[in-house]
């Protein structure tokens, strides 16, 4: 079976959690999170966490992380990858109002 490669794009995040990776419906690899700061004059933070079906945070990737104006952050580099169980799903959030753009990149069918 072949590589199932997908990416995710999510512009314009806001201080409410938001999916930038829907429900997972079997066992994901996610091998890339960048998240990007589009804001002119604001510096950021973000929160990224992997959530439940009803929304409850399971664990954060990352917590309160700055990201100043026109720099972007990567948190998954050097081959590791976060593995989304059935149901679990990303989201993620900004300290200010349509400032953030997320790329995930996920292998969504492994080959065995």
């Amino acid at each position: 079976m072949a590589q199932d490669f997908e990416n995710t794009i999510t512009k314009d995040i806001d201080a409410s959690l938001a999916d930038i990776r829907a429900t997972a419906d079997s066992d994901d690899a996610i091998v890339g999170i960048r998240l990007a700061n589009t804001s002119a004059t604001t510096s950021i933070t973000v929160d990224v966490a992997i959530t439940n079906g009803s929304g409850t945070v399971q664990a954060y990737i990352i917590k309160n992380a700055p990201i100043p104006v026109g720099s972007s952050l990567e948190l998954i580099d050097g081959g590791s990858k976060i593995v989304l169980m059935s149901g679990h799903k990303l989201q993620a959030k900004s300290s200010a109002t349509d400032t953030l753009d997320v790329v995930v990149s996920a292998v969504d069918a492994i080959s065995t």
